[in-house]
């Protein structure tokens, strides 16, 4: 049961380290250049929200909601997204730092990655068919018996996909990029 509704309001520049972020339910909020370092945001819903330039890192968030979020150039080091209520989960991110968070066993379809930096990220056993990699690097991101399917790739770099432990049918690739899906079996591409 959520405490309290928060309906179309902006929070700009609010430290949520210092001032404790109300439990309930945000809906078309907007947060700029707020920070959530290390806080405990969970059972909190959001809905049709958008994050600008706020720092997500390692705050934790079991439980909570994120219903058609998106999140622009954040930072969000070491989340644990695999914790959230995956009820009607829709997010994406544009320009933001995912490095060492975790999606493991999350069924996020159709997410967004737009210029993102998804460094040592776990997508294990994800299900994350349909989704965009759009120039993000993916340098030591793991990927294992994740759904990829329909996925597209072509502008992703420094991935490794196995494409045996992984569902790729009808994910896209670019001719680049095409190494990332055989770095396992030691082939040498030039």
């Amino acid at each position: 049961m959520t405490d309290t509704y928060f309906d179309s309001e902006a929070y700009a520049k609010i430290d949520f380290s210092k001032t404790k972020i109300q439990k309930g339910e945000y809906d078309n909020c907007t947060f700029l250049n707020c920070n959530f370092e290390s806080i405990h945001a969970s059972n909190i819903q959001f809905v049709e929200c958008e994050f600008i330039d706020c720092n997500f890192s390692n705050a934790i968030v079991a439980d909570s909601s994120f219903k058609d979020v998106n999140f622009s150039n954040c930072k969000m080091i070491g989340v644990k997204f695999n914790e959230v209520n995956p009820f009607l989960l829709q997010i994406s991110f544009k320009e933001c730092q995912l490095n060492f968070s975790s999606f493991y066993q999350l069924k996020m379809a159709k997410t967004n990655f737009i210029s993102c930096n998804l460094e040592e990220v776990d997508f294990t056993e994800a299900i994350a068919n349909g989704s965009f990699f759009s120039d993000s690097d993916l340098r030591g991101a793991i990927f294992e018996g994740t759904n990829l399917e329909k996925s597209d790739f072509r502008t992703a770099f420094n991935f490794n996909i196995n494409p045996e432990n992984n569902r790729l049918k009808g994910a896209k690739f670019g001719k680049e990029n095409l190494a990332g899906l055989l770095l396992d079996y030691k082939i040498v591409i030039e």
